[in-house]
């Protein structure tokens, strides 16, 4: 196998560990009771506006019901809200809550800045190529 390749395995292992300790913490952040895992879909919501609880489940990876049960915990905790979708009235939107929307980006533009300090040393153009790659990293990995 080429040297790349384990290379690459252990940069990500210890990327991605890194990234779910940081969205515990960020979820945490944004509520004490929130669930690390809920954390994106908050971020789906807040980019992409009212989506249906199948797109947001296809788009995280996660079956019906583990979404279900996650969209009813952010419920509860009176961060994101269910309403009828105009088109199909047998359907449901979610959407952010005002609450929601507010402690979600708190806590996203504290992230941003942290992520400014941590490159602050870094060529924006390979500040540009990161986020290139990977965007094409995780489009390939798209089922």
């Amino acid at each position: 196998m080429d040297q790349e390749f384990p290379a690459l395995e252990r940069e990500l292992t210890l990327l991605l560990r890194r990234a779910r300790a940081s969205s515990g913490e960020m979820a945490r952040e944004v509520h004490p009771d929130l669930e690390a895992s809920a954390y994106g879909l908050l971020f789906r919501l807040d980019e992409c506006g009212r989506q249906r609880a199948t797109e947001l489940a296809a788009y995280i990876g996660v079956g019906k019901a583990t979404m279900s049960r996650q969209l009813h915990a952010l419920e509860e905790l009176g961060l994101v809200a269910r309403e009828p979708d105009p088109v199909d009235g047998r359907a449901w939107l979610v959407r952010l809550t005002d609450e929601g929307r507010h402690r979600f980006r708190t806590v996203r533009e504290a992230r941003r800045a942290r992520y400014v300090r941590e490159l602050a040393g870094w060529d924006p153009r390979e500040v540009a190529e990161l986020a290139r790659l990977l965007h094409q990293l995780n489009r390939g990995m798209e089922k």
